[in-house]
């Protein structure tokens, strides 16, 4: 594996313990909730409302589906590993989490923009706050989530490496 620069495992220390202080400080504002008037409300936001909150609703419902479909197809490709090999594969195991993690980060994003889009329509000061908060928070798991993966996949490249050495030896 190659090393690190000193900057970049800086910035890899960095970065999450930046997200994380920022979650609990977005977490820790007391902001209290005023309540729009109606008489104050855009005509045009009584349309809106409904239509982005559809749009949410579909953007949760793709993450669901793309994270769901990964999970199924995991256990199938797992089963059928364990069927077809009669034991359990070992580097089938790291490839499924690595895929499954790839889909989990694009689920998050789904969830992300279903957030975002539930804050567009007239937000309040407090729907900001929380939506920096979840989006401070899936940020933080994608973040987590990549490096896994880089690490694995950096892991299944050294392997591989090793197995051609072998083998030409």
């Amino acid at each position: 594996m190659k090393q690190k620069l000193p900057i970049e495992a800086f910035i890899n220390a960095l970065l999450p313990l930046a997200l994380i202080l920022g979650l609990v400080l977005i977490l820790g504002l007391d902001v209290e909730s005023v309540e729009r008037s109606q008489e104050l409300e855009n005509p045009l936001e009584q349309w809106l409302k409904p239509i982005v909150g559809y749009l949410a609703a579909a953007a949760e419902i793709a993450a669901a589906i793309v994270i769901g479909s990964a999970v199924f197809r995991g256990i199938a490709t797992y089963v059928q590993r364990l069927v077809i090999q009669g034991r359990q594969p070992g580097n089938i195991i790291e490839t499924i989490r690595l895929q499954l993690g790839e889909v989990l980060i694009l689920g998050l994003e789904f969830t992300v923009a279903s957030d975002i889009l539930r804050t567009a329509v007239a937000p309040t000061r407090q729907d900001i706050l929380n939506l920096g908060a979840i989006v401070l928070l899936r940020t933080l798991l994608n973040y987590f989530l990549e490096l896994e993966i880089k690490q694995g996949e950096e892991a299944r490249l050294e392997e591989r490496r090793q197995d051609v050495a072998e083998t030409a030896e």
